[in-house]
């Protein structure tokens, strides 16, 4: 039986890319000196192959790196906001229905007990429980 010969994987601008932009956050945080960086930024843009750009990071950190991305905490901040948002939106929606209701059963039924605001009162203050924490924390999102 005969083993299989492994050959290199060839990489494209996509990859050369990544590895270009880990080697920046990697010196923006301070695991490179300037020298350092522009010696593996040069080597990742004439990289060849996956092994070539996998050993200009392999020293390196790479989830600390991403999770301190300041792009990838801004882009956790506005799905934080985008969420509140949507659950505002459904709260408001939930209003409107309930009360409609109410309003169609005291105009037909004569029945003008103001029963809405318990679900208001409820489903309000899971609104305020989601919203508060993100208005006063800062809007920054658990790593």
């Amino acid at each position: 039986m005969s083993t299989p010969i492994s050959t290199p994987v060839r990489v494209g601008d996509d990859d050369r890319q990544r590895t270009a932009t880990l080697l920046g956050l990697a010196l923006t945080q301070g695991y490179l000196d300037m020298v350092d960086y522009e010696q593996r930024l040069q080597t990742a843009f004439t990289a060849r192959t996956g092994a070539e750009l996998h050993g200009l990071t392999a020293d390196l950190p790479v989830a600390t790196l991403r999770r301190n991305d300041p792009a990838r905490r801004a882009a956790l901040r506005r799905a934080a906001r985008r969420s509140v948002h949507w659950h505002l939106a459904g709260y408001l929606t939930m209003v409107v229905i309930v009360l409609t209701v109410w309003l169609a059963v005291g105009l037909t039924a004569g029945a003008w007990y103001f029963w809405p605001i318990w679900p208001i009162l409820g489903a309000g203050l899971g609104v305020l429980a989601h919203a508060l924490p993100m208005r006063y924390v800062g809007g920054s999102v658990c790593r």
